[in-house]
């Protein structure tokens, strides 16, 4: 006969406290509970194995670890009032049960809640009541609790649930796009309208069926036949950028600190065109006063020396986004944003009101280590002269700073690491005496060099960990972006332009799977509810690429969508051009129908539509992606500065091509 006291203790210390649970509260409870009471006969012996084991209605009691791992989670007070999603055999319940005296279980299959309620009752469990119903509409005349647990996958986190957390709450809950992959996810809501989410670790349940789940019988891959109508029900039409009304969407952005403008490729003229309108409207009617690009920190600081009136026309020399690919930036659309950010800066009075231009990425390594040596020479000759030998590490590679990584990886040369971080060390050592004289100038000299020292890591980073360059470039990137917030005050807020890669949270896509992260998702983790997300779509038409990196710009025909991914399902839409709000939508079942993952296109500097399929799709799930999404079903390529454009005329001025 099993001794199952002895083997509750070993479970205890094999499978939890060997695996990290410390909570002795949680430890004591589940030390209590006898499991073995709560699992078909059959399955007795294997009461206390650490694996889910099978109940009722094709449901699933969960492995021992899971249940203290979420328990444990909700950080329990003996007097918190704690709601149960998914009630399944009762043994969750009943450990609740033990810590805390108000608990309250929900459990849809009417077999199981009637079962779970009277093993409850026989085990002396009186204060857990159970409900048979939608748990994913939670128990609203007994809200608010303290602590929600939900032992089922939903797609996202229910927003009844939410509201029914009160303020300091905490909700432990597994979400994912696809049943295959989850993730279980602490949430806590800080205020009435504001909620910190965190990831814990992968897992696997159930589907949590609901209104505010997943469908019945669902699998979370089925498309509604009328979607297409349905998104258009759910939509913002226009005709043109010049003429779209944006009212609702500031309204939908409300007081959002940042506003991530994504795009599908880097070369559509819609994407940026639209970009700038939407960046127009925040700076005239939202008091945004920052713009970030995913550029070059020195070729971004050159426009923004023009645009704050601290550079001439006669500085044509001086020409930013000259490497590789130029027409990213140097562009018409860029450059109409560029002179309308100097004309709007020339008209306002308050220095306060005036708005930055900032490059976020790392790719600038010589260009950031000319712009710290040209700022040191001017107010530290001999600092200069030190930063200059020790810079000088990096200096064979000038023309293919990639090269640098292979060097130190093949062990051919000796990495540059102490000698760049000496230089921004002293650098800051100088901080309070440097910035006394001119603290904007220096702050563009300590982000460059930063920028060297996350450079010169990435490069030596991307020969042997791909996604974790990517992760530090990403990372650089969102570091900068706190950096100018900082630099422009607690009120300040900030637009970021990037690709759509960068921007959607990167764990609505497959990308989180590799371990890859990027803005989007650190964005949200730091600022929570006031960031808002918008990314960007197109079926066909033309776009400015390049074949292979450092080729030249080609205009190259988009490709039509593939039939299964979300780009085609817009095509079908019967309107050209709209605006999808994705985090207050126009139709509550719209994010429902678009939550399970499908391929989404994504087209960089490089298209190559030979291998489309290949080369530019992967999973996504645009509503966990995106705040917004904005289509244009048919698009154009960017036109591109070039130097005929040049000769006599100042027009491309501050570009210099």
């Amino acid at each position: 006969m099993n001794n199952f006291k002895e083997l509750r203790q070993q479970m205890i210390n094999d499978q939890l406290v060997a695996r990290g649970i410390r909570d002795q509260t949680v430890l004591n409870a589940l030390n209590a509970v006898p499991r073995e009471a709560f699992i078909p006969t059959d399955l007795v012996e294997f009461a206390y194995k650490d694996a889910p084991l099978s109940i009722e209605e094709n449901q699933t009691i969960s492995q021992p670890y899971i249940v203290a791992l979420m328990t444990a989670a909700l950080e329990l007070q003996s007097d918190d009032r704690v709601l149960e999603v998914g009630t399944g055999s009762g043994y969750a319940a009943a450990v609740l049960g033990e810590i805390c005296e108000q608990v309250y279980t929900i459990e849809r299959h009417k077999v199981l809640a009637d079962t779970a309620q009277a093993k409850l009752k026989d085990l002396g469990y009186t204060d857990v009541q159970v409900r048979h119903g939608d748990g994913t509409l939670g128990w609203p005349e007994n809200a608010p609790f303290n602590a929600i647990i939900v032992a089922a996958g939903g797609p996202e986190v229910p927003q009844t649930l939410k509201e029914q957390l009160a303020i300091g709450g905490r909700m432990v809950i597994p979400v994912g796009t696809s049943l295959k992959s989850q993730k279980l996810v602490r949430v806590w809501r800080i205020s009435k309208t504001e909620y910190k989410t965190e990831e814990l670790e992968d897992v696997r349940f159930v589907p949590l069926i609901g209104a505010a789940g997943w469908k019945e019988k669902s699998d979370g891959t089925s498309r509604a036949r009328t979607l297409p109508e349905l998104i258009g029900q759910s939509s913002e039409s226009f005709t043109s950028i010049d003429n779209v009304n944006l009212d609702n969407l500031l309204e939908r952005i409300g007081d959002s600190r940042v506003v991530l403008l994504g795009e599908a490729s880097h070369g559509t003229a819609e994407f940026y065109d639209m970009r700038a309108r939407i960046t127009k409207e925040l700076i005239e009617k939202k008091g945004f006063t920052i713009v970030t690009a995913e550029a070059d920190w020195p070729d971004a600081a050159h426009i923004n020396r023009y645009i704050q009136g601290q550079q001439q026309k006669s500085a044509l020399q001086n020409k930013p986004f000259s490497r590789f690919p130029t027409w990213m930036w140097a562009n018409q659309s860029t450059l109409e944003l560029t002179h309308w950010l100097h004309d709007y800066n020339n008209k306002t009075k308050s220095s306060e009101q005036k708005v930055g231009f900032y490059g976020l990425d790392l790719y600038s390594l010589y260009g950031s280590i000319d712009s710290v040596l040209d700022y040191l020479q001017k107010v530290d000759p001999k600092m200069a002269k030190t930063a200059r030998e020790r810079y000088g590490c990096l200096m064979p590679w000038s023309d293919e700073p990639s090269l640098y990584g292979r060097a130190v990886i093949t062990q051919q040369h000796k990495d540059c690491e102490i000698e760049v971080l000496r230089n921004l060390q002293d650098l800051l050592k100088k901080r309070l005496e440097y910035s006394a004289a001119n603290e904007e100038q220096f702050f563009d000299a300590e982000q460059n060099a930063k920028l060297v020292a996350d450079a010169e890591r990435y490069y030596r980073t991307m020969y042997y960990a791909e996604d974790n360059s990517w992760n530090q470039r990403d990372q650089h990137m969102i570091k900068t972006l706190q950096a100018v917030l900082d630099f422009k005050g607690p009120k300040s807020k900030a637009v970021v332009w990037a690709h759509n890669s960068h921007i959607g949270d990167a764990r609505a896509t497959q990308m989180s799977a590799r371990g890859e992260l990027n803005i989007g998702q650190l964005a949200r983790q730091k600022y929570g509810e006031k960031v808002y997300n918008i990314g960007f779509g197109t079926d066909h038409g033309t776009v400015a690429a390049a074949s292979d990196w450092g080729g030249p710009m080609e205009i190259k025909q988009v490709q039509p969508s593939h039939i299964d991914s979300y780009e085609r399902i817009f095509h079908d839409v019967p309107m050209d051009n709209f605006l999808l709000p994705l985090r207050y939508p126009l139709n509550e079942h719209i994010r429902k129908k678009l939550l399970p993952e499908r391929l989404e296109r994504a087209i960089g500097v490089i298209y190559r539509p030979e291998t489309e399929r290949q080369s530019h799709y992967f999973y996504a799930s645009l509503p966990a992606q995106f705040d917004e999404y904005i289509w244009f079903d048919k698009t154009r390529a960017v036109e591109a500065l070039t130097k005929e454009r040049e000769e006599g005329a100042f027009d491309t001025f501050p570009f210099g091509v």
